[in-house]
């Protein structure tokens, strides 16, 4: 132990930090991420009052969430590459800051934007912005919490998760009083703001700082490259996994206003003035944010693999449950609800097992490389409207989603965990 906290003091030049500080590195992280939070889940607010001011269509504001999406999933890997090549004092901080400038830059475009191509701009540099702030705080997330990274993660995961529910009220009521181009000047503003103050406070851990504490699930005692990790079957497995069941739970989230009213149950009142659409995307939003350090936790303790089987076991009986039994409003909100508990935890799940596998030296590059799944996972999500189409029924659809994740569960167990088990008896893993 002396001889880590001398090499801490030699690479550092100060004093160990103390046994709170990495949860205060954590407290960081997880309002970073609140902060951008709404880029991704508030922007349907923008949509309408855009195209009334604009009398754009529709179809082409949304190129510009797409945009948003693209750049924000598939430019990860540069923006992790360049936080673990800066080191661990710099690299974070800096990443956040740039990335706390292009939020405010963009959301500001976005106000005075008087042509699509000005709005997919804004979109362009918030994507950029918003990635670089997700995956360097995740990646941080993973680093300082060899012992708890799966809560860790989970934590960081839920403020991007269930951020915006913090936002998205004041946000509406800025839009009614003032029209939206406030919305976007101000909360931009105050975003980005926020984010690139914070973003000074950040960084990694060095060598033995961390807490010297046996984690309960497999670790790796080498540490790969990016280049290392992407030629190994473990990635690839992984990679698998997480496009089916991301893509799975986008099926459900991106249609799931669309799926009520052709089951007939959106405008069905529940209690008081309240519907069953609008209960059912309170309790998704409640369970997408909580089910993140959820299963984070029950992985730290009950493994990666044996926790994917049971959050996505879960999650396919819920899919077939939603498309038999979801024409009843209760029913509707209650299946779609585990849905997303059992959605949600693949931001958690995923990275900390990816760490796990490949040590934490390289983890920014090696997460966003994993996270890039998100984006790939998109390109399925149409096949939700084909299956509708040749089918006329939403059940399909369900049963399809059911079995991707069946087959998520298949690969846990009978592929992943053996594949990282040969692994240790090679002496690449140890257990702990």
């Amino acid at each position: 132990m002396q001889s880590a906290v001398s090499d801490y003091a030699r690479v550092s030049g100060t004093t160990k930090a103390g046994p709170a500080y990495r949860w205060l590195q954590l407290v960081i992280g997880i309002v970073c991420m609140i902060m951008i939070a709404n880029l991704q889940y508030g922007w349907t607010l923008f949509v309408h009052p855009l195209s009334a001011a604009h009398h754009w269509a529709v179809a082409d504001i949304q190129l510009a969430f797409s945009i948003f999406v693209a750049l924000e999933t598939w430019l990860t890997p540069v923006e992790g590459w360049i936080v673990d090549w800066v080191g661990p004092k710099n690299g974070p901080r800096l990443m956040v800051a740039f990335g706390g400038v292009l939020v405010a830059v963009g959301w500001i475009v976005n106000s005075v934007a008087t042509s699509l191509g000005a709005l997919y701009l804004g979109a362009a540099l918030t994507g950029i912005g918003a990635g670089a702030v997700y995956a360097t705080c995740v990646g941080n997330a993973v680093k300082w919490f060899p012992d708890r990274r799966g809560l860790a993660v989970g934590l960081t995961a839920a403020g991007f998760g269930a951020g915006a529910a913090l936002t998205v009220v004041p946000i509406r009521a800025v839009i009614l009083a003032d029209g939206y181009a406030a919305a976007f000047f101000w909360f931009g503003l105050i975003q980005g703001g926020v984010t690139f103050v914070l973003a000074w406070l950040l960084r990694a851990p060095y060598a033995g700082e961390t807490p010297n504490i046996p984690p309960k699930v497999i670790q790796s005692s080498v540490s790969y490259s990016p280049r290392a990790m992407l030629a190994t079957p473990v990635f690839w497995v992984l990679y698998v996994m997480f496009v089916l069941v991301s893509a799975s739970g986008l099926m459900a989230a991106a249609q799931i206003a669309l799926i009520a009213r052709d089951f007939h149950v959106a405008n069905v009142v529940l209690f008081g003035t309240v519907t069953t659409l609008t209960l059912a995307l309170l309790v998704d939003n409640i369970a997408n944010g909580a089910a993140r350090p959820l299963f984070g936790w029950i992985s730290d303790n009950l493994g990666r693999e044996n926790t994917m089987a049971l959050a996505f076991g879960l999650g396919g009986v819920s899919y077939w449950l939603l498309g038999a039994l979801g024409a009843a409003p209760w029913a509707f909100v209650l299946f779609a609800g585990l849905i997303f508990l059992t959605w949600g935890e693949i931001f958690s799940l995923f990275p900390s097992t990816c760490t796990d596998s490949f040590d934490p030296q390289y983890a920014t590059t090696n997460l966003s490389l994993l996270y890039t799944a998100k984006g790939a996972s998109a390109f399925l999500v149409p096949l939700a409207n084909v299956i509708v189409a040749a089918t006329g029924s939403w059940r399909m659809v369900f049963l399809v989603t059911a079995v991707m994740n069946f087959i998520v569960v298949a690969l846990a167990l009978m592929v992943l965990r053996p594949l990282r088990s040969r692994s240790v008896a090679r002496g690449a893993y140890h257990p702990a």
